[in-house]
């Protein structure tokens, strides 16, 4: 895309008290081109971000501020929202209404079928007109690189994605075949306390949630619909683990026709090739979450069973990564005209 004629981007940050707000601080700190000039929480406000959390003391000397749109907007020529679903909704619409660019890192903003949000977040849906300006925020396979509305696109739903375009787009499977099954860090659940993330239920142990029935599966439909029209349904399960963050996401599918493990990787390459983030491992390699968290990389392994006649993807990334805030800033460069890597280029968190 061509570049602005934009030397820096002066930006806010609504939610910065949650995990994706907190790391959407980290990528922005050492971005060459983007300024944090306020930063905002919606129910911590009276104290201030390093009384919070310690760990960001002397690194930002920017209070931490009530929602107010028009200080906002007087100060900010970027928001990223990095509030729950259901917050962002309506802490958008000021923003929508005066023209000013958002990036939305809930699930708000992403389905554009009427009704679909009711159905899958079990909430009052944002208005079909607001939806509808939202760029779909999947970086690779951005559509309206220009908008000045993205919808970030969920954790699940981007290792998912990731992983099933190149077969799709090349009409290489059988599309009632596919089965996904994703594994997340506790983070994935957010700040809130409840019993599947208490300590005693999630560590040394594994469950499975939201059986048939989690909100990133309409999105996830609806993108790969994108690529494959005829596409209805998919096998999706999500599953907790006891690490921190990271997604692990296991894909199977049936071919067409059978193809070797080398065609498939050098697929995956060619697909690729142009995206800085996604890292195709080698033939009989597969990846581990070690090889991202920290990261807004997704490094996806590929192998392909002749007796089955089935397709394994592995894919992983850091759900707070290339999962959230990461993606939200390969975005922001996207949508500024900065060099995608920008503010992203650093090693991943090893070990």
């Amino acid at each position: 895309m061509e570049r602005k004629e934009v030397i820096s981007l002066k930006v806010s940050i609504i939610g910065v008290t949650g995990y994706s707000g907190l790391e959407l601080l980290r990528y922005l700190k050492h971005h060459p081109f983007v300024e944090v000039v306020s930063i905002h929480s919606h129910s911590m406000n009276k104290k201030s971000l390093e009384q919070h959390y310690p760990h960001v003391k002397q690194l930002t000397a920017l209070p931490l501020e009530a929602v107010d749109p028009s200080k906002i907007m007087a100060v900010s020529e970027l928001v990223l929202l990095a509030t729950p679903s259901g917050i962002s909704k309506e802490l958008a619409l000021p923003f929508i209404e005066a023209d000013f660019p958002v990036i939305d890192l809930s699930g708000d903003f992403r389905l554009k079928t009427e009704g679909t949000y009711e159905t899958w977040y079990g909430k009052k849906a944002a208005p079909l007109e607001a939806i509808h300006k939202f760029d779909y925020g999947l970086a690779e396979y951005r559509q309206e690189p220009k908008s000045k509305w993205i919808a970030n696109p969920g954790c699940y739903a981007t290792a998912a994605e990731l992983s099933l375009a190149p077969l799709l787009k090349n009409h290489l499977i059988v599309l009632d075949s596919i089965v996904v099954d994703a594994k997340s860090g506790i983070s994935g659940a957010g700040k809130g306390l409840s019993q599947a993330t208490h300590f005693p239920e999630s560590h040394d142990n594994m469950s499975l949630y939201k059986m048939n029935s989690h909100q990133h599966i309409p999105e996830i439909i609806q993108q790969l619909n994108a690529w494959s029209p005829e596409l209805e349904a998919i096998q999706f399960s999500t599953s907790l683990i006891p690490v921190t963050r990271g997604i692990f996401l296991t894909a199977y599918a049936k071919v067409v026709q059978p193809i070797s493990d080398e065609k498939l990787v050098e697929l995956y390459q060619e697909e690729y090739k142009q995206a800085p983030f996604i890292r195709i491992q080698e033939v009989g390699s597969y990846p581990v979450l070690k090889q991202v968290i920290g990261s807004n990389y997704c490094d996806i392994g590929l192998a392909y069973n002749p007796k089955t006649k089935m397709i394994t993807i592995v894919t992983v990334i850091d759900n707070l990564g290339k999962g959230a805030a990461g993606q939200a800033v390969q975005n922001l460069n996207i949508f500024a005209g900065f060099d995608e890597q920008c503010g992203l280029d650093i090693l991943p968190i090893y070990p």
